[in-house]
């Protein structure tokens, strides 16, 4: 177990900070991987310099039972190592102050946290699904049963829109200031979607309700950016071999490399995170087109490719020459041409970067991980792009190709003739169009008619229709490998 009596002293990066002044002043709805590797980590060096007391109370609804008992017995004190592809460095993160669990004890204990008033900051890492959206993104999905069961009884929430909305509801009654609404979700405009869902919720609960909201409370954009893979049993015994014996149960794995771009849009008080790292600035949607385009597009596009192609891991993608020289093509070629960024990012060199992130032997970042939920990914990964180059008529095969992989990969079998396990917020959906649909063109074009993924305007696109198909057909006859090697060389 963790302890820092115990700690090896050539673990350097550990808290310098009295823990016990620092004070709850975020809650964060989703302990998971990502976060523990990112805002947690970042809030761990700000504290470090000495110059704030902003703690963090950690909050799982659904789920994380056992991650959050596990923590408590280590104080809250947990490990990240971050490793290069030659080097690797253990920090162990202290910015943890408490941690709550729907389960055990209670809705209520969260949402008076979430009223105390010294919370300024109410940040989230729940995924896409969390947000309980409509598949179109235009409003919240009044019909998802999270919600109804919300609006049915407000004061015991189960969605994060419901406990969010209802902690501010409290706030109102009592006369004090809103906080801050973050989301760190890797999805385009979260904020902008954040408000949506909480606004969607609230009129349907007390128009008044929400006109307070909409006039006291602020939802920041924010672009994160980290390779964060799952922990595995592997992952947890390396740290352990690192802490000189010690295991850390709540320990994760990532790359070094750091990225967090936030809107400067918050109703009081912020942590300086730019001291840190972290770039404030006025306009997110810039860098998250960027990222999701060019980090997460290729990294679906590598994901079922690889996956289909027998590489467990994108570093072994990267090690096919073809595969790296496609991404790279991706990139460049069919991506970047679709971004507006400022004049000091370089594409070049953000996307050679990339290249080398993606390359790195270290992380073992599974293909099977990153290709879940790829009806939600898609759309904003790759098929925005694809609507840009058919309005600009340019090429976009290799776009085209990472929509064909996906439509193989939910087939069901790889190219070894292997079951896929496969996990998407659509799954049923998907399953019943595999088996109710001969492989082929038939697949494509049955596929092509889930109109949450592909919209009205895609199937009906001509050009668009054919180049998927081309490329699926390629793929049953050639497999992913030979497919990606044709289109290469």
């Amino acid at each position: 177990m963790l302890n820092l009596l115990n700690l090896p002293k050539s673990i350097q990066h550990r808290p310098l900070y009295g823990r016990q002044k620092i004070t709850s002043r975020i809650v964060h709805l989703g302990f998971g991987a990502f976060h523990r590797a990112h805002q947690a980590l970042l809030t761990d060096r700000l504290l470090n310099k000495g110059s704030c007391d902003w703690g963090i109370c950690e909050v799982n609804i659904v789920g994380g039972e056992e991650l959050i008992n596990e923590i408590r017995k280590q104080d809250h004190l947990y490990t990240v190592l971050e490793k290069g592809a030659t080097s690797k460095e253990a920090f162990i993160i202290g910015s943890v102050k408490e941690s709550l669990l729907a389960p055990t004890d209670g809705i209520d204990a969260i949402l008076e946290k979430m009223t105390d008033p010294v919370v300024e900051i109410v940040s989230l890492t729940v995924t896409e699904k969390g947000y309980c959206m409509l598949p179109s993104g235009a409003g919240l999905d009044l019909n998802n049963a999270l919600i109804k069961t919300d609006l049915a009884n407000p004061t015991k929430p189960m969605s994060a829109p419901g406990v969010i909305v209802e902690a501010l509801y409290r706030r109102m009654q009592r006369g004090l200031k809103s906080f801050t609404a973050l989301s760190c979700d890797n999805i385009p405009e979260n904020g902008l979607v954040l408000k949506k869902a909480i606004l969607g919720l609230a009129n349907a609960r007390d128009p008044q309700l929400a006109n307070w909201i909409e006039s006291n409370t602020t939802f920041p954009c924010t672009m994160v950016d980290r390779i964060v893979p799952a922990a595995t049993s592997e992952t947890l015994t390396e740290i352990e071999d690192t802490l000189g014996g010690m295991f850390d149960p709540c320990g994760i794995a990532c790359e070094p490399f750091i990225q967090w771009v936030i809107e400067d849009n918050f109703v009081t008080n912020r942590p300086n995170w730019n001291e840190v790292g972290a770039e404030f600035v006025d306009n997110v949607v810039p860098y998250e087109e960027m990222k999701l385009r060019m980090l997460n597009g290729s990294h679906s596009f590598l994901a079922y490719l690889g996956y289909l192609a027998g590489y467990e891991h994108i570093n072994d993608c990267m090690n096919d020459v073809n595969y790296k020289k496609a991404t790279l093509t991706l990139m460049m070629q069919q991506q970047a041409p679709t971004l507006h960024v400022p004049s000091h990012v370089n594409l070049q060199q953000y996307a050679n970067q990339l290249i080398e992130r993606f390359s790195n032997p270290s992380l073992k970042h599974k293909t099977w991980q990153i290709a879940m939920d790829g009806t939600q990914k898609l759309p904003q990964r790759i098929l925005d792009s694809i609507r840009w180059h058919i309005k600009n008529g340019s090429d976009f095969s290799l776009l085209a190709l990472g929509v064909a992989s996906w439509m193989r990969y939910v087939g069901g079998i790889d190219d070894n003739n292997q079951p896929i396990d496969l996990r998407d917020p659509m799954s049923e959906q998907l399953q019943t169009i595999v088996k109710t649909s001969t492989d082929g063109v038939e697949r494509v074009n049955a596929l092509l008619r889930l109109e949450a993924v592909f919209g009205l305007d895609l199937p009906n696109n001509a050009l668009f229709k054919e180049k998927v198909t081309i490329h699926y057909l390629s793929l049953m006859e050639y497999g992913a490998k030979q497919t990606v090697s044709n289109l290469s060389n």
